[in-house]
């Protein structure tokens, strides 16, 4: 099974958190979700001593941009977490609680959840240090070892980094017998430029495979043809000039790839959507309107049917307005009585340190009832409370 390194944050990447710029943290090393360090960092080592000083400094550096709830993504996408960083963060305190929850007769749940939901990627991995420290054991290990069901997917889910955790949901959805053809559609059409580089990179080191391999030999056709262009990240950086020419051109060339024409002409449709920028793409549709009785939407599903179809609706509904699409996702997921709890639990976890305050308030200006509420009625127990954590309010 892969391993992914686990090292302390460097100098560089705390000196760009100063500066306002949120970074992916470093990988934990993973093995069957399990976290294990390096043999050469070693606990008892003089160097690590030493950097305990250090480490509290680092830490008010951390503490500068604390308070920021919009922060940039690459590519200028703004970000609206409801985890944010806990500006009174002492890993030593939080790994403390964390062992004693777990070695409670029946194992505190309460507390693991109040901890880990209202942490940072980067905070919880600077408990899992201090736990080693001082359990002398992994913490990945121990929660698996105390944690079952929901709540142990919510939580292990928690303990990578949003790139990881969006690398393991494709992995998993192209490994076995048959493909999981929503998941990676969902994933795949609705990250930025940035957020896929990301993934490709981190899905290499931990399952030392190329994404755009696994990709295309899992599916097949058109649909395969899309996954791979959006997967190889070409679009370009949105322009603070607006080209009317290239939007009347893309707009039309649309129209009479598909519409206009007996059949379509996926590989255009492809090409605008993958290789454009998201602005550009915005104007790109509402120009599309004066040459189509149809607008985009309502062209792809008279055009293309199946994975095809729900690949080009998601990037469409995305280059929209990607933060209502998730909230259309959570609420198709909690329609009925309980809830699909893969596409729940997954898209609390992979935007809750992204978007997922934005995705409230589009969630309750759309369905008339806030996230919050939706979720204590469809779930149940230490599940429900890990979500309505994440959550981070009602509306």
């Amino acid at each position: 099974m892969p391993l992914v390194k686990l090292r302390p944050p460097s100098e560089q990447e705390l000196q760009l958190k100063g500066q306002g710029e949120e970074r992916p943290g470093p990988p934990l090393l993973f093995k069957h979700h399990t976290l294990h360090t390096l043999h050469s960092w070693d606990p008892s080592a003089q160097h690590l001593r030493s950097a305990d000083h250090s480490k509290k400094s680092r830490m008010s550096m951390i503490q500068e941009y604390l308070g920021q709830l919009t922060l940039q993504l690459g590519g200028g996408e703004d970000t609206y977490p409801t985890v944010v960083p806990d500006p009174n963060f002492d890993p030593d305190k939080d790994a403390a609680r964390i062992e004693t929850a777990i070695k409670t007769k029946g194992v505190d749940e309460q507390t693991i959840i109040d901890v880990l939901t209202k942490r940072t990627y980067n905070q919880r991995r600077e408990i899992a240090f201090a736990y080693e420290r001082r359990a002398k054991k992994d913490m990945i290990s121990a929660l698996k070892g105390a944690l079952s069901g929901s709540l142990e997917t919510v939580i292990l889910g928690l303990m990578k980094s949003t790139a990881q955790y969006d690398a393991s949901e494709i992995r998993a959805s192209i490994k076995g017998l048959g493909t999981d053809e929503e998941s990676l559609i969902e994933i795949v059409c609705s990250r930025s430029k940035a957020e896929l580089m990301e993934i490709k990179k981190v899905y290499k080191e931990l399952f030392k495979k190329d994404l755009e391999k696994d990709v295309c030999g899992d599916t097949s056709g058109d649909f395969a043809k899309l996954l791979l262009a959006l997967v190889e990240a070409k679009r370009t950086e949105p322009s603070s000039v607006v080209d009317h020419q290239k939007i009347d051109e893309d707009a039309r060339a649309l129209f009479e790839a598909g519409v206009k024409r007996k059949g379509t002409d996926v590989k255009c449709w492809i090409s605008i959507m993958s290789e454009r920028s998201i602005p550009h793409l915005q104007k790109v549709f509402e120009r599309y309107k004066s040459y189509s009785p149809y607008d985009m939407q309502e062209s792809i599903r008279k055009e293309v049917k199946g994975d095809l179809e729900m690949s080009f609706l998601t990037l469409v509904q995305c280059f929209e307005n990607k933060q209502l699409y998730f909230a259309n996702r959570l609420q198709d997921a909690m329609k009925s009585k309980g809830a699909k709890e893969k596409v729940l639990t997954r898209i609390m976890v992979s935007r809750c340190e992204v978007d997922l305050k934005k995705i409230r308030q589009e969630f309750k200006a759309h369905h008339g009832k806030s996230l919050y509420q939706t979720i204590a009625e469809h779930t149940k127990g230490d599940y429900q409370r890990a979500l309505l954590s994440l959550c981070g309010g009602d509306d």
